[in-house]
């Protein structure tokens, strides 16, 4: 037996999708990799790192986007069980702690230009914090626009397939960005 055209578009493959989130948490996972290991040639071949006292905004933040990744895993159980009201509470909360996360990072910016850390200075390695901590910002931004994404999914009509998917994709790429801020942390804090 054959499908028609419109048969065919009724069946909804993800695995192509989520191939390419994969490809994109395995390239960025690179990158920061990069961005790591030439931190360790320059502050081996200066013989000095950042220097720096990192704020403590930044182990704040990192309760919140550990906090953040849970109120997801929550909303991904909720969806598996069918409840999907607690499932929207628990989305809305990662979204909400998610921009926390963003105020938070942006404070701790603030601290560090307070102690005369710039961006722009004699330190390339103190430029370092803000590169990295900056593009894992632009991270947060994505992950946020793929809760809202699970989060539309959630009050849509749509097969529940489609609803698992936006959930799953939107949880693998914001578990990604936490783990990648607590190593970043942790980097920063064991390489001063």
């Amino acid at each position: 037996m054959s499908l028609t055209m419109e048969n065919k578009q009724d069946i909804f493959d993800p695995r192509p999708r989520k191939f390419i989130v994969w490809l994109f948490v395995v390239s960025s996972t690179i990158m920061f990799g990069g961005f790591t290991s030439y931190y360790l040639v320059f502050v081996a071949s200066k013989g000095k790192g950042h220097g720096l006292v990192l704020p403590d905004a930044f182990i704040y933040s990192t309760f919140v986007i550990i906090a953040s990744s849970i109120t997801l895993m929550i909303a991904s159980r909720c969806l598996r069980k069918s409840n999907f009201k607690t499932q929207r509470v628990m989305l809305w909360l990662s979204v909400i702690l998610a921009v926390v996360f963003g105020f938070i990072q942006f404070s701790a910016w603030g601290n560090l230009v307070k102690t005369g850390a710039t961006l722009v200075n004699n330190n390339a390695a103190i430029s370092f914090i803000y590169i990295v901590s900056g593009l894992h910002l632009f991270h947060i931004i994505a992950g946020v626009g793929l809760i809202f994404n699970a989060l539309a999914g959630s009050y849509k009509n749509i097969p529940l397939a489609k609803k698992e998917y936006r959930m799953e994709i939107a949880s693998i790429f914001w578990h990604f960005i936490d783990i990648l801020w607590i190593y970043l942390y942790v980097f920063l804090l064991l390489n001063r």
